[in-house]
Parts: C-alpha cells; structure tokens; sequence
C-alpha cells in the first residue's frame, strides 16, 4: 500500500517580505518638524527679549515744590519704554544719587523726575546762558543735568581754542535744528553760577568770532 501525505490548507510560513524602508532622519516631514521647531524657538526668545525692552526711572510719589530737599521718601520707581532712545536721557535713573540735590522746578504727582527738577543747592542761584552750538561741537547725546565745560574755537586758523566756562550743568537742549551735516545747530542752555558771571562780556565777544565747543565730563 502506497501512504499519501496528506496536506492541510495551510502551507509552510512563508518568510516576511523584506521592504527597503528609508531612514527616519531622511523622512521630509520630520525635517520640516524639526524646522519649525526651531523657528518657533528662535521666534519666541527674540519676542521673550523686546518683550523686557524697559528702563527704570524715578517719578514723584506727591507733588514735588521748588526748593525742597529731594529724598527717597518723596520717590518712586517706574518702568517705561521710550520709544526714541534720547527721550529716557531727560530723566533720572533708577540708581540715580539724589542725595543732596533739591527739587528746581514744580514736580507734579505722578510726574517721572525730569534731570533739570533734580538740582545741586547751588543751581537755585544760577543764570541761564543759552548758546547756539553745531552739531559738530558737543556729544550727539548730549542730555539734560550734563556737566560741560565750554570752549570758545576761533574760526580763523592759527588761533588755540579758548576756555570760558568749567563744569557748568545743561538745562536744556534742543532737537537739531537746520540744514543736515555740519551746519546743524542745537540751542543749549547753561547754568552759570554767580562767580561766572563776570566772564560773560568777554565770552560774547569771543563767540561772536568763533564756535562754542561743549566738552562732556563725568558726572
């Protein structure tokens, strides 16, 4: 008798087909993931940045009068961002020193502490000596409460430029004003206490013949 294998419907395991599979680091779309990831991290730490873009300055906590000893009780700080960086020069800082400074002009509550409120002792007795100066002959940021000295430039050749007057304080200062480049003008004002006052005639006719040049100094 011849025995036949008898087979079943189900065949041998077949093996698995093999698939050419890319890598997953090739996959575009994880590419573009990782890309946008990175962007958005990019994007919030420059939003994270502007986002403190402040400076802190000092404001009046009551109304402030003329000739009243400046002290922390009478202070406050705020934060505010100017938009034009020359607007946050006009006021004093947060770490400004006021000791010994009295208030020059009225201060209203509320008010941020201008740099020509907040004045030495001394200032209340000043005169105000304005100068038109170019733009070429003092800082570009020259502010409010700067200390200068003033020198005289002559405009002929040949002649050493002049002092006449040392650490005075600028009380105010103007937008440039005129035609761009070297014949920009900015008015300046001075605070000349009593004992300059003696140099002015000759510091007119000196002017009147030159250029006034405004030297910065530490404050």
């Amino acid at each position: 008798m011849v025995e036949t294998a008898v087979r079943s419907g189900f065949g041998a395991p077949s093996a698995p087909a093999q698939r050419n599979r890319k890598a997953r680091w090739k996959d575009g779309r994880l590419v573009l993931g990782v890309l946008l990831v990175a962007v958005t991290a990019l994007a919030g730490a420059k939003l994270l940045s502007s986002a403190d873009d402040t400076t802190t300055i000092l404001a009046a906590k009551h109304e402030l009068r003329v000739g009243a000893p400046l002290t922390g009780d009478d202070l406050t700080t705020v934060r505010v961002r100017f938009t034009n960086g020359n607007d946050s020069g006009r006021y004093l800082s947060a770490d400004a020193n006021v000791k010994g400074l009295v208030v020059g002009r009225t201060v209203g509550e509320g008010e941020f502490l201008p740099k020509d409120a907040a004045v030495p002792k001394s200032d209340q007795d000043r005169t105000e000596m304005p100068l038109s100066v170019a733009t070429g002959h003092l800082p570009s940021d020259t502010a409010i409460g700067d200390i200068v000295d003033v020198w005289v430039t002559p405009k002929d050749e040949g002649q050493s430029a002049k002092p006449l007057w040392s650490s005075v304080r600028v009380l105010q200062i103007d937008s440039v004003k005129g035609v761009s480049g070297s014949t920009a003008r900015r008015q300046v004002v001075i605070a000349l206490a009593s004992t300059d006052l003696p140099r002015i005639p000759a510091a007119l006719t000196a002017i009147s013949s030159g250029e006034p040049t405004l030297v910065r100094k530490g404050s």
